[in-house]
């Protein structure tokens, strides 16, 4: 993804960022969504973003489109990702603090809103792994922090003709393998999870959190607040 990212900053154009997978569809990843404005991008985000405060962290911030609004806005932003490609192109579009760095292993600052979009919880890959994603906000958010990020339930693609749900899989639904390519370039593979409102605030419950579904997308998608339940 970096080098797309790094491809489409320079030429305002790339080759295709295809997304394979074993379980869904193959699909291409258009560079456009990763630059576009607060106007275009979906109402969840535009949600979030008016709803984050504070010390933010961007988590995954690709091109760093959410961090130049909040930037824009006066906030005081860290734009996260893995990629060193992605943080160098952040840093020329003006994205004043971009660091690169595994959001799980993170362990400088505090932050008042940690900020998870395109799915960005995702990065989670499976259900049983997360307890290490409460376990670092535990680590990173300040006391009254909140989280806000997006996911969607993937439970429509497993609807029969009838509408009921029809999944003989082993592992929970929204667990997902994915491999990027970039024309001879080709990533490893990676874990992703969509997990679905119901789920996510039961296993944030035995982590001490609340959960809140702030707004509904347009496809089966949603934001969520969470924050970590007040000890009486």
């Amino acid at each position: 993804m970096g080098h797309a990212i790094a491809a489409y900053a320079r030429d305002g154009r790339s080759l295709p960022l295809e997304v394979l997978s074993p379980t869904l569809a193959d699909d291409v990843m258009p560079m456009e969504v990763l630059f576009r404005t607060f106007h275009e991008m979906p109402s969840i985000e535009q949600h979030a973003l008016e709803h984050a405060s504070g010390r933010v962290l961007d988590v995954g911030a690709g091109a760093g489109c959410h961090s130049q609004v909040l930037q824009q806005r006066g906030i005081d932003v860290t734009a996260l990702d893995v990629s060193a490609l992605s943080v160098e192109t952040m840093r020329k579009r003006g994205v004043k603090n971009a660091i690169q760095g595994d959001f799980f292993e993170l362990k400088d600052g505090t932050y008042d809103t940690i900020l998870m979009l395109m799915n960005g919880i995702g990065i989670v890959g499976r259900l049983k792994r997360m307890r290490l994603l409460f376990t670092t906000f535990d680590r990173l958010l300040a006391p009254g922090g909140q989280v806000l990020c997006d996911s969607s339930d993937l439970r429509f693609l497993y609807l029969d003709d009838e509408g009921n749900f029809s999944y003989d899989g082993n592992a929970y639904y929204g667990e997902h393998s994915f491999r990027m390519r970039y024309g001879d370039i080709e990533g490893k593979p990676f874990d992703w999870l969509y997990v679905d409102a119901e789920t996510l605030a039961q296993v944030a419950g035995t982590q001490g959190y609340d959960t809140q579904v702030i707004a509904q997308g347009n496809h089966y998608d949603y934001l969520a607040r969470i924050t970590k339940r007040a000890v009486l």
